[in-house]
């Protein structure tokens, strides 16, 4: 397998209001994975002094493209900040440390739990498919430590933690007001299917929706998703596209006899997307036909 990441237009937006400076003191880049990282998107926020990576990615041929960008940018890495805990937000993080042994990983409580909660099984299911490419044992993973407080810091400019809805307690977005950029993490995708086989009752995807208005409501002009096909949209038609896919996905399940009429009927209402993976795997697991988590 080899690396996947590709480098993200570098994104910098002015603060809005008076008084603000029109020029940034934070700069960001996103970094789209093909299809062998589940299209993930890692964010790399970058200040005069400092930076801090949002997420890390699937496998390690991605992290070694993110430490090379991290290092490049000659800013120490201050922290990983690990939104979710699915394992495509971390696994990739060992060569990222190697190359940047000081850093931090921090996430939310409820995130640490759920991927010690699952880790084990992840690895066994994903380490012999990765091989060398991704981690094999507890060893190969960074256990974040607990981070409960509502903000982060990249040179004293803000970030702030979204904690999703109620009945989604491991996700959270970063909101950074300076930029006014949302970074969605799993809540927010474009230009590939959604994956839904996690929030598998239809009050968690009822929340999830929840999560997207909340995010539409703050009105940013910039929306990096967590998963994205390379190009695709990084704005609030991510959020919107997200969102009238739940509820199409929500419409079609009532009605679909089985996961094959499912994912028929979600491919002909969204024709062309990438990771169709997560539709074949959603389908299944939401009409009982197989199990996960």
């Amino acid at each position: 397998m080899t690396a996947t990441l590709a480098l993200g237009a570098a994104a910098a937006f002015a603060a809005e209001g008076a008084g603000q400076s029109a020029a940034p003191r934070l700069r960001l880049r996103h970094f789209p994975a093909g299809p062998n990282g589940f299209f993930r998107a890692p964010v790399l926020l970058t200040g005069p002094t400092e930076s801090l990576l949002v997420d890390g990615g699937f496998t390690f041929p991605d992290g070694q493209v993110l430490a090379e960008a991290i290092r490049a940018e000659g800013k120490p890495l201050k922290a990983v900040y690990v939104s979710q805990s699915d394992p495509d937000y971390y696994f990739s993080l060992k060569p990222v440390l190697a190359v940047f042994p000081n850093a931090r990983v921090l996430a939310a409580p409820e995130t640490i739990a759920a991927i010690r909660g699952n880790v084990e099984k992840k690895l066994a299911a994903w380490g012999p498919q990765l091989g060398a490419n991704g981690p094999r044992s507890l060893a190969d993973i960074t256990m974040p430590e607990p981070h409960s407080a509502p903000t982060l810091t990249v040179d004293g400019e803000t970030v702030e933690i979204v904690p999703a809805q109620a009945g989604l307690a491991n996700r959270r977005h970063l909101r950074i007001p300076s930029l006014n950029a949302v970074l969605g993490g799993v809540l927010v995708f474009s230009g590939v299917h959604v994956w839904t086989a996690d929030t598998q009752r239809a009050e968690e995807r009822a929340a999830w929706v929840a999560s997207l208005d909340a995010i539409a409501a703050v009105r940013p002009s910039l929306v990096v998703p967590g998963h994205m096909a390379p190009g695709a949209a990084t704005d609030l038609s991510a959020v919107a596209f997200t969102r009238a896919y739940l509820l199409a996905f929500e419409d079609e399940l009532a009605k679909a006899a089985d996961g094959a009429a499912l994912k028929a009927i979600m491919e002909a209402r969204f024709p062309g997307l990438g990771m169709g993976v997560a539709l074949d795997i959603g389908s299944k697991v939401a009409k009982g036909e197989m199990t996960w988590g």
